[in-house]
């Protein structure tokens, strides 16, 4: 029996916020709209609550009264669903869409960087992860192990990093350089606040300093070998998924736009600009 709907949602969730595109059932567009975290990580209810609360921002800037889930095809890319069990109750938790496809946001970013075309991503965010889809329709993963073990390339990875140069100036290991002071500055000043904020620190948290890598970056020799190193270790990603290096690559995430300067020449070489985002990889997960 053929699904019948009126609106398709295309979502985007992680640990930092969600995102949703709306379009008609032809898949004309209608609205974009972003909100909070709706990673699975953070709990099904929570997760279903925040994708619901974008859903309903999206009819609102559409002009359009919130269409119940019966009326709409949804398409989702989160992180959290490598965990099987997670995955599965989210799904079972569905309210009643006409059609429901779930993915990770790693594979939806895929999806929308090729326009559903084979292809690699190096996706690097808070965390990071490659992803390849091969012309014989294989897909494959390299990385994703997730902090603290694995995101090379990540926010939390240069942040984390950054972090610990912060602490050893402060105990006097290191000379103090201004990624340092601007770390220091960042989570409070002094000893003790960086003490406070260590002992709270988060994936998330330590991604906040990555900025601060970035724009320290042509002044600081420290934040400059970090950054080199992220971009060294960006491109193993990419050769391991396509060594014959015969297809096309694309950085995404708001952190791999910023290392742009730091990569290694023969990966910049080979890069190519995202066609869509991973709300479009998400849409097309709904493709008849």
């Amino acid at each position: 029996m053929t699904e019948a709907f009126e609106y398709r949602l295309g979502v985007d969730g992680g640990g930092s916020g969600t995102r949703v595109c709306l379009s008609d059932a032809r898949s004309r567009p209608l609205a974009h709209a972003e909100g909070g975290p709706s990673a699975l990580s953070r709990g099904v209810p929570q997760a279903w609550a925040a994708v619901g609360e974008v859903i309903a921002r999206a009819f609102e800037q559409a002009g359009l009264p919130p269409a119940p889930p019966a009326r709409c095809a949804i398409g989702l890319g989160l992180s959290g669903v490598h965990n099987s069990v997670w995955a599965e109750s989210f799904r079972a938790a569905d309210p009643g869409y006409a059609r429901l496809r779930l993915a990770t946001d790693g594979y939806t970013t895929l999806l929308g960087a090729h326009g559903g075309r084979p292809g690699v991503i190096v996706a690097l965010g808070t965390g990071s992860i490659g992803e390849a889809l091969y012309p014989d329709g294989c897909h494959r993963e390299v990385g994703g192990w997730g902090y603290p073990s694995g995101d090379e390339a990540s926010g939390a990875w240069l942040g984390q990093r950054a972090a610990q140069y912060a602490q050893m100036a402060l105990d006097g290991r290191l000379d103090a350089t201004p990624l340092t002071r601007a770390v220091l500055e960042h989570v409070g000043g002094d000893w003790q606040a960086m003490m406070d904020w260590n002992g709270r620190a988060t994936p998330t948290l330590f991604a906040q300093l990555a900025p601060l890598v970035v724009a320290n970056g042509h002044r600081d020799s420290l934040a400059a070998e970090l950054l080199r190193q992220a971009g060294r270790d960006a491109w193993a990603i990419a050769k391991a998924l396509d060594p014959e290096q015969q297809l096309p690559v694309a950085l995404c995430g708001g952190l791999g736009r910023a290392l742009r300067d730091w990569l290694p020449p023969e990966f910049a070489a080979r890069l190519s600009r995202p066609q869509g985002d991973a709300c479009a990889g998400a849409l097309l997960l709904l493709a008849d």
